[in-house]
């Protein structure tokens, strides 16, 4: 096991969580190093103390990276809404004779890339749907076009999911497709894809998506071959808090094994434009969730508040419950406000540090494999 959460012991002080508490036993393991069962995991969702839970994953935080907060200058392009799986969740989907459907061209996209590499991004963000007649060509070109722009931008692009259909496309292996895409620049694999990995509920919010051992070996192979990636969760829609434990248990024994996840993002479902009929969780479950994958995922160095999909005042309050990172400058989003999210389509880096020092935190510059970038 790579216990991240021994890797530092510097932090400002201990909570104080009464030993009458019936969190004080599962404190006690994290302050002494020792890793939480799932039985615990579940106990952390079952509280109503969410202030002492917020307390512990804050002081888990702490030891790993203080009072720092991380940002990104990043931008996001999404090719192209045309998808073949048409997920009951996932409102920016649409079939090709749509009216709403749109295909970027490699030429819109390296436009686009023009415009954001003038605001001095370090990181562009690319997926899409799973288009049923793009060649893959298509795709490496487009990683090609913006490389040749600039060499240095960090290309985090395509889910698990996009990488196997592109296996599937070609009749060739993950291996190869990865290898075929690194070539042409790509640097990092978002950890977008994996729901929820209970079989069941994906059969009701994903039935025609790859397995989630499918999207564990995608990811297993790219660490293999020294491609780091993030893992997500959709949470908040017919799951239970069993359901989101095994999915951090898989998680974690993913990362046990190969340590090639960077950043654990958990996603609220947001119930606008889909067809599952679901209602967004409270605030409160958020936290939860945040604080509990901090303190559950002791070998994942960063977790995000993923401010687009939690809002700005959920995302800056979860700087005190667990998370270190905000994301970043998020050029463009599209395909959370699909789905009715109400915050901005982008932040400017006054905006981040302001939000970060609000929460009496420290902004800090990074870049896509948490360097810090001095200013």
């Amino acid at each position: 096991m790579v216990n991240v959460m021994l890797s530092n012991d510097l932090y400002k002080s201990e909570p104080r969580i009464h030993k009458t508490s019936s969190l004080y036993p599962i404190f006690h393991k994290v302050k002494n190093g020792t890793r939480i069962t799932e039985s615990d995991a579940l106990t952390l969702f079952e509280t109503n103390d969410i202030i002492e839970l917020g307390m512990i994953a804050n002081f888990v935080k702490e030891r790993l990276s203080q009072d720092k907060i991380y940002y990104i200058l990043n931008g996001h392009i999404n090719y192209s809404n045309i998808c073949q799986l048409r997920c009951s969740f996932c409102s920016f989907s649409k079939s090709k004779t749509d009216i709403d459907a749109y295909q970027l061209s490699l030429e819109d996209i390296k436009n686009k890339f023009i415009e954001y590499n003038q605001r001095k991004i370090n990181e562009i963000h690319i997926v899409g749907g799973l288009h049923p007649d793009l060649p893959f060509s298509f795709y490496t070109n487009m990683i090609k076009s913006i490389k040749n722009i600039n060499p240095n931008i960090t290309v985090k692009a395509f889910t698990a999911v996009e990488i196997f259909h592109f296996s599937k496309l070609l009749n060739r292996s993950i291996d190869d497709i990865l290898n075929d895409l690194k070539s042409s620049g790509l640097n990092f694999l978002p950890g977008g894809g994996a729901e929820i990995f209970n079989d069941s509920i994906r059969k009701k919010i994903c039935q025609n998506k790859i397995s989630a051992q499918k999207w564990l070996e995608v990811h297993e192979i790219a660490h293999n071959n020294n491609i780091k990636t993030n893992a997500t969760m959709l949470f908040g829609h017919i799951e239970t808090y069993k359901d989101r434990v095994d999915h951090l248990n898989q998680l974690r024994n993913l990362q046990d094994k190969t340590n090639g996840f960077l950043a654990f993002i958990p996603l609220t479902y947001h119930p606008d434009s889909n067809s599952l009929t679901s209602k967004r969780t409270s605030a409160i479950d958020e936290l939860k969730t945040i604080s509990i994958s901090r303190i559950y995922l002791d070998n994942f160095p960063h977790i995000k508040a993923y401010w687009v999909m939690l809002g700005l005042k959920i995302a800056q309050i979860a700087l005190n419950f667990g998370a270190d990172d905000f994301d970043g400058t998020v050029l463009e989003e599209k395909i959370t406000h699909s789905a009715g999210a109400k915050s901005p389509l982008m932040l400017s880096v006054t905006e981040i540090k302001h939000l970060i020092m609000e929460s009496k935190k420290i902004p800090v510059e990074r870049d896509s494999f948490y360097n810090e970038i001095l200013n």
